[in-house]
């Protein structure tokens, strides 16, 4: 017997009701006939852009489904900025809800016409990751502009009208620009100011549209009326006023003049009544005031909700870390309105775009004369992430590309364009270039780690394929297409990264796994013989990077007679030597380990299953290189001063740092020979712990160890100076505003990311903190990618104190400043403790000073401006029309660690850094990715936080890169399958790699160098430290 399926409760039945039981007057074996499909109805939604589009939806559909039409029409990912607005039949404008029905709210939808617009107006426009949604921001300021809703001063006015035609038109042409203007109406008085706008207009030459709309939001933000919508009301004593809503609260204007603002932290309860507008305070105690509620008059009740609902839906949107919930629903009676946000908060948002693999797409600037395509950015797989973003190559409407030109560049939904190949390269196809010159188009780098288009970072981890990037020219672009990439095509003509290219990939070559163990096999076992094994493979690292001064480098510099011939001949006269003593040391282990693994003519095995006799003879040769090692400091600090110098110079030396070979900040390079010191140190300790007193080699292996270790503890000092020097070196590279970064004296501790509590909510801002101040910056989105300083604390007088219950912000304490305090949070406790534990210790070193540091990091008067926060300067309408920022002034950098602290959401400290040059590694190692099947050989090389990857040690220059900060190494788990020996899991979020290695003992190498690299220290720095400066 079927029992008959339970069925929800109705009204009258939970009223005490009797239940009525149907009876059927259907014949047995037929059913009733299927409800018709709900009636489709057309909506008409006006974009931002003018046009008009259809959309079709069910009669009983919530609004949520046509605002998700709109966005999937878009491409839009950032959608939960926007709203549709309409007039009601009171003709009044509202915004649509999104959990209603849109026919309980649009009861006339054949002459009703909703509008597509900007809904929430966040404070600072780098907090919207997609070049689209810019772009309709930037729509939406040209309207309020039009409309008179953004009111502002001439200069202002003229500056962002003229941002609006460099968009639209291009470049300053005086008689298209005159003809531009009398044709559209981008100001109510616009006649009046036509010379500023021509004259602001031809300093934006070479400005792209995407680069335009990012300088129009960087003024409309810093006006009172940004985004500022008015409700007329009155106080209690009649006087005529207008409420607003902004992200930090409610404001009250008289006219278009702000007289009041409430913040969020200090109202306590908003509603209405009728039509009074009531605003709850909490009490301050410090002002004993008994009066906590403000009363505002509005025209009606209805007035009044439609601005309560606003001012809800403000606060949940930037406040909340997510959607509130909907609260149960009364049997009986119902007490206040329940409406609530609904949608995503702006910090799921950017947590989303974040977390997510998203691509580019193309999309048509309507009022442009200028198509711009999107060069290979990320893409998401559902609807809402496919965002359109234009590229910063130009082409002119009437010569748009075909598809076959633009399938390089982006991927179309099911299918795939190859581009067409121009050459290859080590099996790697050549893409061609597509010129750029759009600042916002992030390039990546060649410093370890990748860059970040619109805040993604796009390596490996991050990438739209979830594969590492591709390194070209020194540099891993994948947006900037170049001739000479290494960008691959995978089979179906999509472009891969090389470590998914047919060489590297299942498609390739794949091991036979019963060779590799049959060849595995024959070899020694002994963990003596991969110790000098690892001494080998590193050797042969380190040999290819001393190639990339003595020959690389100066065959460069050699070409251009503005670099000095005193310091190409000192650099020269000091690493000459080391390069042709370890070619001799490399060929004397490559033959000793022949040797040792049976390779060669000898046949008595004995004598030549060691390596302290090497390491012994060699060691005892370096000590005559003393001199040149201690010259190396020197070169350093001279091609410092020379760069510093000249301009042309530093062009010079920072064109080489572009190229594929200088894969490292060339500084990095110069110090190599003092980190090899300590490798040999290490590696002799490894061994003589591994070697009983007895064993013949256990001699020459102490001696060894005895002799470097002294070699070491001599340039130690000067190790160190060098270390911090070359720190400050590429952190003046990384920042803007600062002048006088390298001084005698100061110590850089950490760097990373914490957020910043203001008025406007918590702010990601990354802090660099030095052994006498404390710099909080946010990053740049322009071509530089470099971090503008927003505040500078001194450390002198500073005290720390934990405040997560005060503020009620997770993992935040707050910093006292003599002249500011400032509020902070760490992504979790762990990197609290350390931020606590180094600050504290700075605050130490600041005290222990015998004056109190006043010079702090001044910054020149063009860059004043750039400082938001405290003791900062505030900027004028005025001065923005000045010159533009000293970041387009310099190379791109957007895949330094710094970078990837910011994406990640981490930190790195000074001790972090030193570690990492100790735990320098390099050899073969065979990977997998989590959905192939095949194990692939690869030439891997640790450094600088990164794994770098070749097809064999005698590559120039690596084909990929993998930032490690922020992975986890682990053993794979039995539900993995990954049955080998010796196999360990690099993963991060959804990206998953295995690698394999030869033996028990590197395995346990690589698993302790990765840890040193994703597991940040929390030592604090060596007491010798703080007497070095």
């Amino acid at each position: 017997m079927v029992e008959p399926a339970e069925r929800g409760s109705t009204a009258g039945q939970r009223l005490g009701a009797p239940e009525s039981f149907g009876v059927s007057t259907l014949e047995p074996g037929l059913r009733a006939p299927a409800q018709p499909p709900s009636r489709q109805v057309s909506i008409r939604v006006q974009m931002l852009d003018d046009t008009q589009e259809v959309f079709q939806i069910s009669q009983r559909s919530p609004g949520k489904v046509l605002f998700d039409l709109v966005c999937a029409h878009l491409n839009l990912t950032e959608g939960d900025y926007f709203g549709l607005e309409y007039q009601d039949q009171r003709k009044m404008t509202v915004w649509l809800d999104l959990l209603k029905p849109t026919l309980k709210q649009v009861r006339r939808p054949k002459n009703t016409i909703l509008r597509f617009v900007v809904k929430f107006f966040p404070p600072d426009h780098t907090q919207l990751m997609e070049e689209l949604t810019r772009y309709l921001f930037a729509l939406q300021i040209k309207r309020d502009l039009a409309c008179g809703l953004l009111i502002c001063n001439d200069t202002s006015a003229a500056l962002m009208v003229s941002h609006i035609i460099q968009s639209e038109i291009g470049d300053f042409d005086e008689t298209q620009s005159w003809q531009h203007l009398l044709h559209n109406k981008y100001l109510p008085d616009q006649d009046a100011i036509r010379d500023k706008i021509t004259d602001c207009h031809r300093k934006h030459v070479g400005q792209t549209p995407a680069e335009s709309d990012y300088q129009l939001l960087e003024v409309a933000r810093r006006l009172e009326m940004y985004g500022v919508r008015l409700h007329p009301a009155k106080d209690r004593e009649g006087t005529n006023l207008s409420l607003s809503v902004a992200h930090t609260g409610v404001l009250v204007f008289q006219g278009t003049t702000k007289i009041n603002a409430f913040n969020w932290s200090k109202i306590r309860k908003l509603s209405f009544k009728r039509k009074r507008f009531l605003i709850k305070l909490r009490p301050d105690p410090a002002q004993n005031s008994h009066h906590d509620t403000l009363e505002f008059a509005m025209a009606s009740r209805d007035c009044c909700k439609v601005f309560w609902k606003i001012c809800v839906e403000y606060h949940a949107f930037f406040r909340l870390f997510e959607e509130p919930k909907p609260k149960p629903k009364p049997i009986l009676f119902t007490r206040g309105s329940s409406f609530r946000f609904s949608g995503r908060t702006q910090k799921q948002i950017i947590d989303y775009v974040k977390d997510s693999e998203l691509k580019k797409v193309p999309f048509e600037r309507k009022h442009s004369k200028i198509l711009s395509i999107s060069s290979l950015p990320p893409q998401s797989s559902s609807f809402r992430s496919q965002v359109p973003k234009e590229s910063a190559m130009s082409v002119p409407l009437g010569h748009q590309p075909d598809s076959a030109t633009v399938g390089h560049l982006a991927e179309s939904n099911g299918s795939d364009e190859a581009p067409a190949v121009t050459s290859s390269i080590n099996g790697f196809h050549n893409a061609p270039k597509a010129p750029s010159s759009d600042p916002l188009q992030h390039r990546q780098n060649h410093h370890g780690t990748a860059s970040a288009p619109d805040q993604q970072l796009l390596n490996t981890d991050d990438c739209p394929l979830g594969i590492p990037h591709a390194v070209v020219n020194g540099n891993g672009s994948v947006n900037d297409l170049g001739v000479g990439s290494t960008v691959a095509l995978g089979l179906e003509g999509r472009q891969l990264s090389p470590l998914t290219s047919p060489l590297l990939t299942e498609a390739g070559y794949v091991r036979n796994d019963d060779e590799d163990e049959a060849r595995r096999k024959k070899f020694p076992t002994d963990k003596a013989y991969f110790i000098a094994k690892e001494l080998l493979t590193t050797e042969r690292t380190y040999l290819s990077d001393l190639q990339v001064i003595i020959e690389s480098f100066q065959s460069a510099v050699a070409k251009d007679e503005a670099f000095p011939d005193p310091v190409r001949n000192l650099i020269s006269a000091n690493y000459d030597p080391v390069h042709k003593f370890h070619q001799g040391f490399l060929k004397e282990v490559e033959q000793r380990l022949a040797q040792w693994e049976g390779r060669s003519n000898a046949h008595i095995k004995g004598d030549y299953q060691r390596i302290g006799d090497v390491l012994l003879k060699n060691i005892q040769g370096l000590r005559q290189l003393t001199i040149p090692l201690q010259k190396h400091s020197e070169c350093l600090v001279e091609l410092e001063r020379v760069c510093r110098s000249s301009r042309k110079v530093e062009t010079l030396c920072r064109e080489f740092e572009q190229q594929r070979v200088c894969y490292l900040p060339f500084n990095i390079f110069l110090l190599r020979p003092l980190h090899r010191l300590l490798h040999y140190k290490l590696i002799l300790e490894r061994l003589c712990k591994h070697y009983p007193p007895t064993h013949d080699d256990f001699r020459d292996c102490r001696a060894a160890l005895a002799d470097i270790s002294e070699i070491v503890l001599q340039l130690q000092g000067a190790m160190m100076k060098m270390e911090n020097f070359q720190k400050l070196l590429e952190l003046k590279k990384d920042l803007t505003g600062i002048d006088n970064l390298v001084v005698p004296g100061r110590e850089f501790i950490r760097l990373g990311c914490l957020s910043k509590l203001s008025g406007k909510g918590l702010q990601q801002r990354m802090f660099f903190l030095f052994s006498d101040c404390l710099l909080y910056t946010s990053r740049g989105m322009t071509s530089s990618n470099q971090f503008k300083v927003h505040g500078q604390l001194p450390l002198y007088g500073m005290t720390i104190r934990e405040t997560e219950e005060e503020w009620g912000v997770p993992h935040s304490f707050t910093l006292f400043g003599q002249r500011q305090s400032v509020v902070v949070a760490a992504s979790c406790a762990l990197e609290m403790e350390r931020w606590v534990e180094d600050i504290r210790m700075a605050i130490d070193l600041a005290e222990q000073s015998s004056s109190p540091n006043t010079d702090l990091l001044s910054t020149s008067p063009s860059d004043n401006k750039l400082l938001e926060d405290g003791g900062a300067e505030q900027e004028s309408e005025e001065e923005l029309c000045g010159s533009r920022s000293s970041l387009e002034r310099q190379g791109h950098r957007g895949n330094t660690t710094v970078h990837v602290c910011w994406h990640r959401n981490t930190s790195v400290s000074m001790v972090d850094f030193s570690v990492a040059v100790e735990n320098q590694l390099s050899g073969n190692l065979l990977r997998k990715f989590k959905n192939s099947n095949g194990w692939q050989k690869l030439w891997v090389v640790f450094t600088n936080f990164s794994l770098f990857f070749y097809k064999s040690h005698q590559d120039d220059y690596p084909l990929a890169s993998l930032p490690l900060l922020g992975y986890s190494v682990t053993v794979p788990s039995e539900s993995e399958n990954i049955h080998k020996d010796y196999v360990f899991k690099l993963h991060f979020k959804s990206h998953v790699y295995y690698f394999r290695s030869e033996s028990e003992y590197t395995f346990e190498r690589w698993m302790e160098v990765i840890r040193s690299a994703t597991c940040s220290s929390s030592r604090s720095l060596p007491s010798t430290r703080k007497d070095l400066y």
